[in-house]
């Protein structure tokens, strides 16, 4: 069965292609993926349903799926992220594309459960959306589908909370928490392209200014480091003990965020929580405070608040909302609250994506393999997948490294 694409333009088509075509000359991972298994074609039969974000790094990952037999239907996970090119450019490749830049609610549901009709064997999560919308409203499909891969940390407490009551119907892999995902596409992918996408949206001097970073996991690390870097005076907010000592030993200052609130001139979340920044919090900020989410849903800074707070919500540049607040102050919202980096950027360097979606294709020829045999949880990536990609991307870069010698390997084993 063919499916018809959901997207906004098919003449967007050019534009998007040059995307393309930019990101996969500096995916060299992915590519040699792809060199492997080209003449095996692993996927050759199978069906695959990815909801991503829809740019030019994950056009490739759905490309090189389908390079390596497999059909593919790809739905938003968010949708201000969505770049229409983008889309227009897979659907002319024989990708079925749902997904349209703005969509409200309603739109961006309607395009999942329609990318749904490619029944899929193995799926690609972001966020948990997709395996929500199966065990709630396409159960019919639960029965074919072998396992899945989730992208993120938000993904990844949904699913194990599902696990933990019993309701999981399929094993899912937890690519976030492979080392060659979390270690780099957490902290210097988020911590580079979050930060690319709140200077170019603000045009404002990141250098002088106090900075609040909501959360110190692997994010929120590599958020404050750029921050730092920038010439910023930070402040990182936590709940976790250990966390909140490694960020103070890191050289940053920790406080609650009521204390925070006050001193800030830009904020970014990044907990997977909700009403990180409230009501409580707006009433102490400075005139002209900056607000950005760097978390997948839009819930980390509580706009019913602000919204309640304000006299008028005006837009003061493209993606800059103005609150207007009813005692003079203004505060401004990046990207609606949606995860800024890709709300208002183009997310991730492409070099990072290229070992995340890497190891998401490795994940899918285990899950192939394997996955009738796990048992429906969450599962790590397997050590030999992780490995593997590492060892691809330093061949890629030209570096090489140590090897242990015989003497070595077995003074390691009887230790």
């Amino acid at each position: 069965m063919t499916l018809t694409s959901m997207i906004k333009d098919i003449t967007l088509a050019e534009m998007g292609l040059a995307k393309l075509n930019w990101a996969k000359s500096h995916m060299p991972v992915l590519n040699l993926l792809i060199q492997r298994y080209q003449d095996e074609q692993p996927f050759q039969g199978m069906r695959v349903n990815i909801c991503l974000h829809i740019e030019a790094k994950t056009g490739c990952l759905a490309l090189a799926l389908q390079e390596l037999g497999a059909t593919v239907a790809l739905a938003a996970c968010n949708p201000l992220s969505t770049q229409d090119d983008v889309a227009a450019a897979l659907s002319t490749k024989g990708v079925a594309v749902f997904g349209i830049h703005g969509a409200d609610q309603a739109l961006y549901d309607a395009c999942i459960a329609a990318s749904l009709e490619n029944k899929p064997q193995l799926i690609i999560d972001d966020g948990g959306d997709l395996v929500n919308l199966l065990h709630q409203d396409k159960k019919e499909l639960l029965a074919e589908i072998i396992g899945g891969c989730e992208e993120t940390t938000t993904g990844l407490n949904r699913l194990r909370a599902m696990a933990d009551k019993g309701e999981l119907c399929f094993p899912m892999i937890a690519v976030n928490d492979a080392d060659c995902k979390h270690l780099f596409d957490n902290r210097y992918g988020t911590g580079q392209s979050a930060w690319t996408a709140i200077m170019s949206t603000t045009n404002l001097l990141v250098a002088g200014s106090t900075v609040v970073i909501a959360g110190y996991g692997w994010c929120g690390k590599g958020l404050a480091l750029r921050a730092k870097a920038l010439g910023s005076r930070v402040i990182v907010t936590e709940i976790d003990e250990v966390k909140a000592l490694e960020a103070l030993m890191d050289g940053y200052d920790v406080m609650p965020m009521a204390e925070a609130a006050p001193l800030g001139d830009c904020f970014v979340t990044v907990t997977g929580n909700c009403d990180v920044l409230a009501k409580e919090h707006f009433e102490t900020m400075k005139d002209g405070a900056v607000l950005a989410n760097a978390g997948h849903f839009d819930v980390e800074i509580n706009k019913e608040d602000l919204l309640a707070m304000s006299e008028n919500v005006s837009t003061a540049r493209e993606n800059i909302e103005e609150y207007r607040l009813k005692d003079g102050r203004s505060v401004y919202l990046l990207g609606e609250g949606r995860l800024v980096n890709l709300a208002c950027g183009m997310g991730h360097p492409v070099e990072i994506m290229d070992m995340s979606f890497a190891v998401q294709v490795g994940s899918l020829l285990y899950l192939k393999d394997c996955g009738k045999g796990l048992k429906p949880a969450v599962h790590p990536v397997p050590q030999e997948v992780d490995r593997e990609i590492a060892a691809m991307k330093l061949k890629a870069l030209s570096k090489k490294i140590d090897v242990l010698t015989t003497k070595q390997e077995k003074y390691w084993r009887n230790r």
